[in-house]
């Protein structure tokens, strides 16, 4: 569950006599960070991660890795520059994921894993992982020009993740957090768009369970942007969108509970009362196979439309056949009335039918934490 998270980062500083010429030292205890130095300026203060209060001013960490030649050529240069910035200055360290590997060091996201599990050839070929982040979606969407199309940033901890309605979020270790970049041109399909990603996060889980012989978890859809198992939330999309050079760059960021039991549940904990074998969903392989997914289905969005996605989709949403209560007024009176819901309009909104078989689209009023709660309805002609 996104939940708040007792770690956070304090900070060393190295003695003025230690070598100015210094790489990354990496002790791991469990899967967990408890030490990271990335160095070449004698007394600059270095990240690590402890269970003490947060620091009031934090250096980040992030690590660039790139699957071909040119990726590793570009995270090269990113670094070289310090081209690589997050909102309000706050300050970071840029390391090279080859250089921490000819060290025989290892992240707590492995990524020779993900990338060897990757298939999608336009998504995920260029890694940003981190420690500890404010928000994956800032890293991505700050420097959305700097980076490649398809672009992912992972982190282990996230602190001040973003959800709808400008809701934070705090995701401690054990959730999968992370953030990738796309472009779009036709408007239209856009809002679309987190349709497709939450679509891809389901498929990616049922086809990680049966590659490994495994029940399929029951992971589903609550329109328009959470994951559900079992009645509970474990996950949620957030897509974002710029309007620049005539082209829509679009961030988009996903949370999902693999590891954390409590409050409530977990991928890996369901998974357990499903099967006696001891098998773990891991998050390199999840976010491996969500690009393979989202790929095609992409290419399919902005070809054909939704159209061939919707029959999949509204078997893995919640809401087929649902009957909601829309709040209204008439002379000054509280009305209520019962729709159905039928699927999705084509701009993305809930098409419902009410009693009189009167069509209308449901919008969120954009204020009730239960968005079902908050739905105005809009007749279709």
């Amino acid at each position: 569950m996104l939940i708040p998270s007792a770690i956070s980062l304090r900070f060393l500083s190295l003695p003025t006599s230690l070598s100015t010429i210094s790489f990354y030292k990496f002790i791991c205890c469990n899967r967990h960070p408890l030490f990271v130095t990335l160095g070449d300026t004698g007394t600059r203060p270095f990240p690590s991660l402890s269970m003490e209060p947060q620091s009031q001013t934090e250096l980040l960490l992030l690590i660039l890795c790139g699957k071909s030649s040119s990726e590793i050529e570009l995270a090269k240069r990113l670094k070289n520059e310090n081209a690589l910035k997050l909102p309000d200055n706050q300050e970071i360290s840029v390391g090279l994921y080859s250089e921490f590997a000819a060290l025989n060091g290892k992240l707590t996201f492995d990524a020779d894993s993900f990338m060897n599990a990757l298939s999608a050839t336009r998504f995920g070929q260029f890694l940003i992982w981190s420690p500890r982040l404010p928000s994956t979606q800032d890293v991505v969407s700050h420097n959305f020009t700097q980076l490649p199309v398809g672009t992912v940033c992972v982190a282990d901890v996230q602190f001040r993740g973003r959800g709808r309605s400008k809701n934070v979020w705090e995701s401690p270790s054990g959730c999968l957090m992370f953030s990738f970049t796309i472009q779009m041109e036709d408007g239209r399909v856009v809002p679309l768009l987190q349709y497709v990603v939450s679509l891809a996060v389901t498929e990616a889980i049922k086809d990680i369970c049966d590659r490994n012989g495994f029940p399929r978890l029951d992971l589903r859809i609550k329109w328009p942007n959470d994951l559900y198992l079992n009645g509970l939330k474990v996950g949620g999309i957030l897509c974002t969108s710029t309007y620049r050079s005539k082209m829509f760059d679009v961030s988009a960021g996903i949370g999902l509970n693999v590891d954390n039991k409590q409050p409530t549940t977990c991928l890996n904990a369901s998974l357990q009362d499903l099967t006696s074998e001891n098998f773990q969903l891991r998050r390199e392989d999840i976010v491996a196979s969500f690009f393979d997914k989202f790929e095609k289905f992409f290419d399919l969005l902005v070809h054909q439309g939704f159209q061939p996605l919707e029959e999949l989709y509204y078997k893995t949403w919640l809401h087929s056949g649902q009957r909601v209560v829309i709040k209204g007024a008439s002379e000054g009176q509280s009305v209520d009335s019962v729709v159905t819901i039928q699927g999705l309009t084509s701009s993305g909104y809930l098409l419902a039918v009410g009693s009189d078989s009167q069509m209308c689209e449901l919008h969120p009023d954009g204020n009730s934490f239960d968005i079902f709660k908050g739905l105005i309805r809009r007749k279709l002609d």
